[in-house]
């Protein structure tokens, strides 16, 4: 008996490897689900965008793509590229009834996921002239989209 009971107490104590892998398994969820936290988004092949170095990532936001010849939005084209430099005429009524549409269409939001909606992503061609970017900005301003970005395509920096 003296021997068991020296036995027992020599004996180190065993490590609990059920709680050890809770905690790793708890530990790669996590890292998973972070991991995919990365949206691209890809411009149709008819859209070149300039090359920046753009630090911050991009949001689900309301995209209008400007192609050198048609602006869309959801691929639904609604005005030719140029018709936006025309000032006579108002040309971008188009455009500013789908986002008053789009905006319209969110019922029920709370202050975060409002200001969500005050966003807006332009998405044009390189070659598109900035007077068209700036009445299409305009434009989206006036319709309530208070905050608006130009996609890119990102470039490396250099050390």
């Amino acid at each position: 008996m003296k021997r068991m009971d020296r036995a027992r107490r020599n004996k180190a104590p065993g490590l609990n490897l059920t709680s050890l892998m809770d905690v790793f398994t708890i530990l790669v969820l996590y890292l998973l689900v972070n991991q995919s936290s990365v949206q691209v988004v890809e411009p149709p092949k008819d859209v070149i965008l300039p090359d920046s170095v753009a630090e911050a990532k991009p949001r689900q936001t309301v995209v209008v793509m400007v192609s050198p010849e048609i602006v869309s939005i959801d691929g639904e084209p609604l005005m030719n590229t140029m018709d936006a430099l025309d000032k006579d005429a108002n040309l971008t009524a188009p455009l500013t009834d789908k986002l008053t549409s789009i905006k319209e269409s969110a019922l029920g939001l709370n202050a975060e996921s409002e200001a969500k909606n005050n966003e807006v992503t332009i998405m044009a061609h390189q070659k598109v002239p900035f007077n068209v970017l700036k009445a299409l900005m305009s434009a989206c301003t006036n319709v309530g989209y208070t905050k608006i970005s130009l996609a890119v395509n990102q470039k490396a920096t250099q050390s």
